[in-house]
């Protein structure tokens, strides 16, 4: 009789760990991110290297204080893709992070599959937004766009 309540004790326990380890990494470390109004989203000048504002609309963000890589938004810009090609700096290599579930305008596997087709182009955000990140804003032909932070070769060094 006591093996069956040792048993059945640490199966509760275990289940109890899973579910708060689950809450943990889903939940519990996301907030809302925080927008300078009229300077939410901003994109590095090819001269000069400066980031400046672009016009970004319907802007919504989440970001962690545990991370540096844990930033997604989604937001709709006016901006063509043409103009932008032309005066902001091309991103190479751009991934996007997987988002929780529960933040649903971002969509990895598609921005991604976007960006391997050409459909999307990805443009520096922001380098070295914290040490060995940088910001990558990804823009479709429609105006959807899309903003992460992604790790840069100066974290692998």
């Amino acid at each position: 009789m006591n093996g069956k309540i040792a048993a059945g004790a640490i199966v509760v326990i275990g289940a109890i760990a899973g579910v708060a380890m689950y809450w943990l990494q889903v939940y519990a470390f996301y907030e809302e991110a925080a927008f300078v109004p009229g300077e939410e989203i901003k994109l590095t000048l090819i001269e000069g290297g400066q980031a400046e504002p672009i016009i970004a609309e319907e802007v919504t963000g989440i970001d962690s204080e545990s991370s540096p890589i844990r930033f997604r938004a989604c937001f709709r810009t006016p901006m063509t893709q043409a103009m932008l090609t032309e005066t902001y700096q091309i991103y190479t290599g751009a991934v996007p992070n997987v988002a929780p579930g529960w933040f649903d305008c971002f969509d990895a596997q598609a921005i991604g599959a976007a960006l391997e087709r050409g459909e999307a182009i990805a443009f520096l955000s922001e380098a070295n937004i914290h040490p060995g990140v940088d910001r990558v804003v990804a823009v479709f032909p429609d105006g959807r766009a899309f903003a992460w932070h992604q790790l840069n070769a100066a974290a692998s060094e």
